[in-house]
Formats: C-alpha cells, structure tokens, sequence
C-alpha cells in the first residue's frame, strides 16, 4: 500500500510538473548584456556597456559592464530599450472582406481565440503593453486574464468598455431590425442617465478603462457624418461616472464639436482628433487631456478606400475624405503642446505591424525621440502604469525590446525588433 501511495504521489508530482512546464516562467535571474541602452527615454540618454538583471519578472537591478553568470541573454550589439506601449488596439479581430459576417457568426470564445493569435504577434513585435479600446467584452477580458497568469502569450492589456449612442457610432449598422436586437450591447445609451447606467454596466463586467464615441466613425456602416453624435449631458455623466468608479475615459472623436464637448466633459484622451482646432489645443492642456492620433489607421483605410471591394459605399466615402487628415492634425497638436501617447487602431491596420505608425508621427513633425516617448513613458502616464513601465529602473516590469541599429536615427528601425522581453519571459529570443 505505502508504495502504491509513494507511486501515486509520483505520479502527482510528475503531472504538476508538466503543467508548470507548460506555463511561460521567468529565469530565476537573468543577465541581459546591452550594448546600447536608453533606459529612461525621458531623459533621452543612450547608455554603453550595461547589464540589466532580471528578477522574477521585475528589473532587480542596472549595472555598468557585462557582470554575472548563469542565464546571460546577450544584447552587446543591440540597441535596447523599454518595451512598448500602444493605447489604442482591438485584439480580437482584424478588418476584413469577411468582418460583417463574423460579427454574427462569431462566438465570444471564437473571438477571443482570434485574440490569442493576435496578441501573440503584437507582443513579439515589441508592444508589451496595450489598451484594447474596443473588443466583446467576454473574449477580451479573458484574454487579459489568461495572458496575466502566464496562460496565454501577449501583452499586458488594459480593457475597455465600450459605452456608446444608440445608432451612434459604436452601435451596428446594416443588419434586419432582428439581429439588431440581438446583438446590440447593454452599454449602448440614450440620455444623460442611461450613460451612467451604461458606465456601471460596463465596469460590473470587469473594464479596466470605459471607451465612448462623441462622434461619428469611418467603420460604422452608416452615412451619419463624423461629428458630435453624443450630447454634452451624456459625455458629462459618462466622464463623472467613470471616475468616481476609478476607470479613465478615452473618447473616439473626429469632428471639432465632438473633440471639444468630450474635452470639456474631462475625458483623459481623445482617440483620433481628426479635425481638432484651436480651441481644442487649448482645451487638451486646460485638462491634461492626451491625444492618440492613429495616424496608421488613416493611412490603412485611405489605401483600401481605392480598391477594397468588400467596403461599404458609407465607409469609402468617410476614409477617403478623413484619412489624409490625420497627420496634419498630430502636427498642429504637437506644435501647440498637446499630450501625446502612442495609438494605432490596430486592427483597422493588420497586429504585428504596430509599429508603421512611428514613421507616420515623424512625419507629422514628431523627433524619434518624441515618437518613442509617446510609446514609453507618455504611454505609461496616460495609462496610470508609470510606476511600472514605459522605462527600465529597479523594481519596474522586466519588459525590454531591443533593435539593429539605432532607432534614434531611423525610427522605423522599430518595426523589426530582434529581441523582446515581456514581464521577464522571452518571447522573443535574439538568435531566431
């Protein structure tokens, strides 16, 4: 009996063994030799010569030289950085000749396996921490849970609940009357009241941040403009809703009505900003506001108004008028000191290629540094995580991307990172 008992406690441990196995682990300390590094992009120094020590999962320590034994990740001839933030994604899906169908064909769990291959590609591209400002919320709170416990390979994310007008953009557009019905989200509103209602139905579901719409949308399958769909009074109760239960609100908005109302409601940024004025610039500093351009999904939808025959004739015609825009509103946002972080809108664009967007905002005017900074430590203040990413310090995450080259120079040399580090597990290794 004892050794039928000792067997099976064998056994046991053997299986426990394997699952843990399974599950990405960080080393007990890794050394990471850095050639070049720009540990703190605020200050915009490159350092040489460095050795970061990982520590279960967080950075233990910076060290000049090359020290240690052991688990050594060697980066001598890399350019090595902090990793990257985008604070505008959409996990799980991606636009396509098939997206009206899947919109109903498509369960929760298929969605958020789609999450799952998509989250794997951005993480190795170098963003190891996104805010996905717009997903089913069943697929995409899964998906950040299973990636937090080490399940699932991806970036940290934050979550979004989407809170959004009834025919507003936000809502769906083109279906019979029934599958409307069906379809249509509880956090869809009509009045001041019911967006707060909506606001406390999108937290009970476990959102991180609340994402709201004050204007029309290029997607939304609806001739419907892009301005101010949303009153003053419903911005006002999402916002004050919002922040009494501790979640920020990001505001998709094109029109300069709909950019000024959610400004003057208090939201934390505006996604887009397409046609933002004067008296917005004024606005975003008066409330220390950020801006996140997505200037890569103008530059994607501009290309497949020409020739993607799957678009609806309402959205081509909305991409092609809005699409150029975009860069020379960063511009003038920049020039007038606006807050900037870093947004792509991937998923209007393909996952994996985030990182297309840091020639676009150069272009608009930005310096390299600058476009880095918006997706390191700007990034991490908009995000309330500064006190854990967007620079690479003892006792912050161990998420750490490095490059050929220098990106300082040639900013798109971001777009094929040769190393990447999310919270002290290597997803991708140098010598692949």
């Amino acid at each position: 009996m004892k050794t039928k008992a000792l067997a099976g406690l064998v056994l046991i441990a053997m299986a426990q063994s394997a699952v843990a196995l399974d599950e990405p682990v960080p080393a007990a300390t890794t050394y990471i030799y850095a050639g070049r590094l720009l540990a703190d992009p605020a200050s915009g120094k490159v350092e040489t010569n460095k050795t970061i020590v990982v520590e279960a999962g967080k950075i233990a320590a910076i060290r000049d030289g090359f020290v240690g034994v052991g688990n050594i990740v060697d980066l001598r001839d890399k350019f090595v950085m902090p990793g990257l933030i985008d604070s505008h994604v959409h996990l799980t899906f991606e636009s396509g000749p098939t997206n009206r169908l899947d919109a109903v064909t498509k369960s929760a769990v298929d969605q958020a396996f789609d999450g799952v291959v998509f989250a794997k590609r951005t993480v190795r591209a170098g963003f190891t921490t996104v805010v996905d400002l717009g997903s089913e919320p069943q697929a995409i709170n899964a998906l950040r849970d299973a990636i937090a416990t080490g399940k699932v390979t991806g970036p940290r994310i934050i979550a979004a609940g989407a809170v959004a007008a009834h025919g507003g953009h936000g809502d769906i557009h083109g279906y019979r009357q029934e599958i409307l019905d069906v379809f249509r989200a509880p956090t869809l509103c009509s009045g001041a009241d019911d967006c707060a209602r909506a606001v406390r139905v999108a937290v009970q579901q476990g959102a991180d941040v609340i994402k709201t719409a004050s204007t029309g949308g290029v997607l939304s399958n609806t001739a419907a403009g892009l301005g101010q769909q949303m009153s003053d009074a419903e911005l006002v109760a999402i916002v004050e809703t919002a922040h009494r239960l501790g979640r920020k609100v990001a505001s998709h908005a094109h029109g300069t009505d709909g950019v000024n109302a959610a400004l003057r409601a208090g939201v934390d940024s505006v996604e887009h900003g397409t046609y933002l004025d004067a008296e917005s610039i004024r606005l975003f500093k008066l409330k220390g506001s950020y801006l996140v351009p997505t200037l890569l999904a103008g530059d994607t939808v501009t290309r497949q108004a020409v020739d993607a025959a799957w678009m609806p004739t309402a959205v081509r015609a909305k991409a092609q008028a809005l699409g150029p825009l975009m860069i020379d509103a960063l511009q003038r946002a920049h020039r007038g000191g606006v807050s900037i972080a870093f947004g792509t809108d991937s998923a209007v664009s393909a996952h994996g290629e985030n990182a297309r967007e840091f020639a676009l905002m150069v272009k608009a005017g930005l310096t390299p540094l600058e476009a880095i900074k918006s997706a390191t430590v700007w990034g991490a203040t908009h995000t309330g995580l500064d006190g854990e990413i967007g620079s690479l310090e003892a006792g912050k995450s161990a998420d750490i991307v490095a490059v050929d080259g220098d990106p300082l120079t040639d900013v798109r040399r971001l777009e094929t990172v040769a190393f990447v580090m999310a919270r002290g597990v290597v997803v991708r290794a140098a010598d692949e």
